[in-house]
């Protein structure tokens, strides 16, 4: 009896889209990282200081390449790119694939528009997005996306296995930033 328990209780986890996660906070310092990633098939260095310099950074992190769920979103995410290049955001997409993957991912999911990395175990220790879901492999991220402005502080996160409300989140919290920006 208690093992159905328990199956009822990891099957309503699992299904309950929007669950609250310990992410970090809007307002707290986005942690600094340097890493590996591909834009465009080729590899290149990916440096969250070195990005914020150009503006704001949209943080994204997805669980796996090639799965439907991350595919769906990096389509999302490379269609939008202009008009997050728009408000002067760079879109970093993130998740534990290694390299070869994620060089085939550019290309082929991100459409060559955005970088993706390489979340190594401290990144994602340091983000709090380790995927924590009964039965999900360990070193798998959760789909958390993070807007972080040009001072590193963290405006917006968004934590939701459902991939459809992050380009639209993380769009409209970059175009708040830039008409903060405006108005002083």
């Amino acid at each position: 009896m208690l093992n159905i328990f328990k199956a009822l209780a990891a099957a309503a986890l699992i299904a309950t889209p929007g669950m609250a996660l310990a992410n970090l906070p809007v307002g707290a310092k986005a942690p600094p990282f340097a890493t590996r990633g591909a834009l465009g098939g080729k590899d290149i260095a990916v440096d969250l200081r070195t990005a914020l310099r150009k503006g704001p950074v949209v943080l994204y992190f997805y669980p796996k390449a090639f799965t439907q769920g991350c595919t769906l979103e990096a389509h999302a995410f490379a269609e939008a790119t202009p008009e997050f290049a728009k408000y002067g955001a760079t879109v970093i997409g993130m998740s534990a694939d290694d390299l070869p993957t994620l060089r085939k991912f550019s290309t082929e999911e991100c459409r060559d528009t955005f970088a993706v990395a390489t979340a190594t175990p401290a990144i994602i220790k340091a983000y709090d997005v380790a995927l924590k879901r009964p039965g999900a492999p360990a070193g798998l991220t959760d789909r958390t996306s993070y807007v972080i402005a040009p001072t590193g502080r963290i405006v917006l996160v968004h934590s939701d296995l459902d991939y459809r409300d992050h380009v639209k989140l993380t769009l409209e919290a970059v175009k708040g930033l830039k008409v903060a920006k405006v108005g002083h």
